[in-house]
């Protein structure tokens, strides 16, 4: 049978590890490197599917197992036909596995062998994630591609429990696996695992690829560490990833990571970043980010970013729109994301073409400079 999910491998950069790519999925094709907006709730914060398709450009979206099984429950998105057809979006979806939030919620949960109690954000009642569970959950959410459960130690940690921990992922892996049915709709991939520990991830991505999945992410950085930390072990992991599946890095959204990973073979980004910055009155622009809020842009009648070709910068000045910020108005909030998000579509389409001419290195050192970044 046919994979749900395949990789098609276009043009490697020959000064880099950067790849140019096509992802084959049941609801489209996805041009990679990717940057995936997330919708945690089955919505990318304040945005229709219309315009995260005709103003954005977004390929691939992300929903969170976690918050979508609390609220409104797996079964009656199951009811309704699916998410895609839930939230009326027919292109590719990849869900999480809810691990990330099993970890963000440490003071609320209990590890064993057999999975994970933990109490629900909203109203503390008590529940259970088993890797079994979580696969039910994804199967009824119906995305194209669904994560294997796994746990995500914070930073630092010490080698002793990140052994033990990624152990457990890779046991949980194959229970996912073993659970997963509907391998002709969704693709289930492996989450490589082992802290900031070089040995546990080469351990991790052997013990995964073993299992043979359609593809693979590297879990467990950009948690907390220090930003040399996190490409020291991102440059480290990447070339252990087979070169014939798609490659993701979760939880990646600032443009300087985002070049990075794609520098390092990525293929697939995920971040709630634009939107939520777009919500502390923030822009990302080519010269760098732009706090809207501030005074100095009371008088300013210019477009957020002169270079963004995004509906906002097109119709709307950074004084209106400082203006609806300052008042609370939620268009403020819709006309930064639009941008912020639109900025980092249009930022992954320039890597892409930047890939193809063998000119990544270059255009990374060119926009470190204009952005503000150090090199």
């Amino acid at each position: 049978m046919k994979p749900a999910v395949t990789y098609e491998l276009l043009h490697v950069d020959k000064n880099s590890g950067a790849r140019r790519g096509i992802v084959h999925t049941p609801h489209g094709d996805i041009q990679t490197p990717v940057f995936m907006p997330v919708g945690t709730l089955g919505t990318v914060k304040s945005m229709t599917p219309e315009e995260l398709k005709n103003e954005v450009g977004a390929q691939i979206i992300l929903s969170n197992t976690y918050h979508l099984y609390l609220r409104p429950g797996h079964e009656l998105v199951k009811e309704a036909g699916g998410l895609h057809n839930f939230m009326r979006w027919d292109r590719p979806i990849l869900t999480d596995c809810g691990g990330f939030q099993v970890f963000s919620l440490s003071d609320l949960r209990t590890i064993t062998e057999e999975g994970v109690e933990f109490k629900s954000h909203l109203d503390g009642s008590k529940h259970f994630f088993s890797p079994e569970k979580v696969m039910e959950i994804e199967e009824a959410l119906g995305a194209d591609i669904i994560m294997s459960f796994d746990e995500c130690v914070k930073y630092p940690e010490t080698y002793e429990y990140t052994k033990q921990s990624m152990e457990r992922t890779t046991r949980w892996a194959i229970r996912c696996k073993e659970a997963h049915k509907n391998t002709d709709k969704q693709a289930l991939f492996g989450i490589i695992q082992g802290g900031f520990y070089e040995d546990l991830r080469v351990q991790s991505a052997k013990d995964l690829i073993d299992l043979d999945f359609p593809g693979y992410a590297i879990g467990g950085i950009s948690v907390g560490e220090p930003k040399e930390e996190f490409l020291k072990m991102l440059y480290y992991t990447a070339p252990l990833m087979p070169k014939n599946k798609p490659r993701y890095l979760m939880g990646v959204g600032s443009p300087d990571y985002l070049i990075e990973a794609s520098l390092a073979g990525i293929d697939m980004c995920d971040c709630v970043l634009p939107t939520r910055i777009a919500r502390n009155g923030t822009a990302m622009t080519w010269n760098g980010k732009v706090v809207v809020r501030n005074a100095t842009y009371e008088r300013d009648f210019g477009p957020l970013d002169s270079e963004c070709d995004c509906y906002t910068c097109k119709n709307y000045t950074r004084a209106y729109i400082r203006h609806l910020v300052k008042a609370n108005e939620i268009l403020g909030v819709r006309l930064l994301s639009i941008h912020n998000l639109r900025f980092l579509t249009k930022l992954m389409e320039k890597v892409r073409i930047e890939i193809e001419n063998d000119n990544l290195i270059n255009f990374k050192n060119e926009f470190y400079k204009k952005y503000g970044y150090e090199k």
